[in-house]
């Protein structure tokens, strides 16, 4: 008797997915280019929104379950001990199951773009799920958004990639999948589509708004019906805008560029104080999440993305946050709650850096919404308590998160309408135009890159404020050498010379020594009277010719000081070396084409 097949859900999974592809792939060839993309940012909305929900259940499930194990083994000082765990388990399954690497932070999306042509990695699809889930689901001081984003990014990129779209479309598909995160995350489409414009994409045109806000609007919807509402952060109770408070306004988006200013460096100290230990991963683990743990410890309200304690703060009910700490017994004296509120938010910062320095998986979206909130209400409940003004508390609260967004991403636009959709009205549309506005020109004026992409600057990596910059650095340096040169030794005549002019069409000859040394460079327009005489020939010594070179490209500068070189020097070709040594040479024509044929690939139309 033939054997009956026995049902596998891998196998079914594999043929359905299969089916689906085949069809895709049919209406591909059956729909126009623009009617694709648009049926196409369909499925990365919902995809992008399905990741989104497992992601914010996942880690909802695991904090739940954690909670209820402290219920049942009552576990001593379980805020402080579950982020340890936490991390540590997110170490060993970047190790075991992610070959030892993971990309965090939305740099990477920027990176993408600048740098690799909109290609994304297949395994972002899941790999921030899995990791940020246990980090911060069980109490590490970060957020979900970042690997909210790079989800996103990851499913339309590799979508794009699988169904073979030009560069231009897997670029506007990888921002269509960060626009539907956000827009799921926070059921906020239009903070979506902002987000996606401001942070990811250097260069946009209007027909690409189009596909975005499709996949923006679908994320949110699919969100909204399948996401328990309790997950989301949102806001229902909103005082209106009182124009007499417009000053304090003003003073809370100063204090919020300065605040940005201070998270931004402070960041990145710790962040390079750990990327220099040299213990493993699994003692800087611990060694990072033990001292996360004393500060959850101090101060409860750093356990996890902290949305809980922002909602308590708009609702002017500060003393629930130190009830069940060692300053529960000043919960009445109102100057205590403030220092205590205030310290809380000086502090985010170094609990978010010890969380992801440690290994543990997050972004810095949610800390800056915490530490926004947290000096929103500092400013407002001051000026109450010493009686100066009566001010709305929960308003000074939702704003302030928008100018600590604002002012530490450079997304002030994104700022403004996330806040106003998350709180359902534009009833704040006024403050947090000031706040949002005035934090972004103080941290823009001394941190002229936002915080996420600062070390890629740093490293002339990636630009997204400036095209041409950002097309040019996205052009492989070492690909523009040109090595078919003609080197002369340095001799007594130019015999070698006039042979070397006879093999070759070359106008620039290389003089080196015996270790490839760049001695001096010889211009065949410039010495055309010489080689024609046999006299001069025999007795013209090389050194007589050569003339140093009016600037030199180092192998690891980047194209735009590179055409700065050319700029200055007015040269059309310049010698490279790399640790001294002669490599070939640069033309400035062949830059210009790469640059205009890279600039047609770009352009989102």
């Amino acid at each position: 008797m033939p054997r009956k097949k026995s049902f596998s859900l891998k196998t079914f999974t594999h043929k359905t997915f299969r089916r689906l592809e085949r069809f895709v792939f049919l209406l591909k060839s059956l729909l126009t280019p623009r009617q694709f993309i648009y049926f196409s940012c369909v499925l990365v909305g919902i995809s992008s929104a399905l990741a989104v929900i497992i992601l914010k259940t996942f880690a909802h499930w695991v904090y739940k379950s954690a909670q209820r194990l402290d219920d049942v083994f009552h576990l001593p000082y379980s805020n402080s001990t579950l982020p340890i765990i936490g991390i540590i388990i997110t170490v060993i399954i970047v190790k075991k199951v992610l070959d030892g690497s993971i990309e965090k932070g939305t740099s990477q999306i920027m990176y993408a773009v600048a740098k690799k042509r909109g290609i994304m990695p297949r395994k972002q699809m899941f790999a921030q799920i899995i990791t940020s889930s246990f980090t911060v689901g069980m109490g590490g001081s970060a957020g979900l958004e970042s690997p909210i984003t790079i989800t996103g990014a990851a499913f339309g990129s590799n979508y794009a990639q699988n169904y073979r779209l030009s560069y231009k479309d897997r670029t506007l598909l990888l921002a269509c999948g960060v626009a539907a995160g956000i827009g799921a995350a926070f059921n906020a489409p239009i903070a979506g589509v902002l987000f996606a414009i401001e942070v990811v994409l250097a260069e946009i045109s209007i027909t690409a708004f189009i596909p975005i806000m499709i996949s923006a609007a679908t994320g949110a919807l699919v969100s909204t019906v399948m996401l328990n509402e309790d997950i989301l952060f949102s806001f229902k109770k909103v005082q209106f805008f009182d124009y007499h408070n417009l000053p304090y306004y003003i003073l809370l988006g100063v204090l919020s560029g300065l605040v940005s200013i201070n998270y931004a460096r402070t960041f990145r100290k710790i962040e390079h104080y750990f990327s220099g230990l040299k213990f493993n991963i699994i003692n800087k683990a611990l060694f990072g999440a033990g001292i996360l743990g004393v500060l959850i410890f101090l101060f409860p309200s750093l356990f996890g993305e902290g949305y809980e304690s922002i909602k308590i703060l708009a609702d002017s009910n500060p003393e629930r946050l130190v009830q069940n700490t060692v300053f529960e017994r000043f919960e009445d004296s109102k100057w205590i709650l403030l220092l205590f509120v205030g310290a809380t938010m000086l502090i985010k910062v170094y609990a978010t850096s010890l969380t992801l320095g440690a290994g543990g998986n997050g972004g810095n979206f949610a800390p800056s919404l915490f530490v926004g909130s947290y000096l929103g209400f500092c400013v407002a409940y001051f000026f109450n308590i010493i009686g100066f003004a009566k001010l709305p508390i929960g308003n000074f609260t939702l704003v302030g998160m928008a100018g600590i967004l604002s002012g530490l991403f450079h997304a002030p636009l994104t700022a403004i309408f996330l806040i106003a959709e998350i709180t359902g009205g534009y009833n704040l549309m006024v403050p947090l135009m000031i706040v949002s506005s005035v934090s972004f020109a103080i941290s823009k004026r001394f941190e002229p890159y936002s915080f996420d992409i600062k070390n890629l600057a740093d490293k002339g990596e990636v630009f997204t404020d400036n095209r041409d910059a950002n097309i040019l650095n996205s052009i492989d340096v070492a690909k523009l050498i040109q090595t078919d040169f003609k080197p002369i030794s340095a001799s007594n005549n130019l015999e070698e010379l006039v042979e070397k002019i006879q093999q070759s069409d070359a106008d620039i000859f290389p003089v080196l020594d015996k270790k490839n040394t760049l001695l001096g460079l010889i211009l065949l327009d410039e010495i055309r009277p010489i080689v024609f005489s046999q006299f001069k020939v025999k007795y013209t010594a090389t050194n007589e010719v050569m003339q140093p070179p009016k600037e030199i490209i180092f192998y690891d500068e980047t194209l735009e000081t590179i055409m700065e070189k050319f700029d200055t020097s007015g040269c059309k070709v310049l010698p490279v070396l790399k640790d001294g040594i002669f490599l070939g040479f640069i033309y400035k024509q062949l830059i210009l084409e790469k640059y205009r044929m890279r600039l047609k690939s770009m352009i989102i139309e």
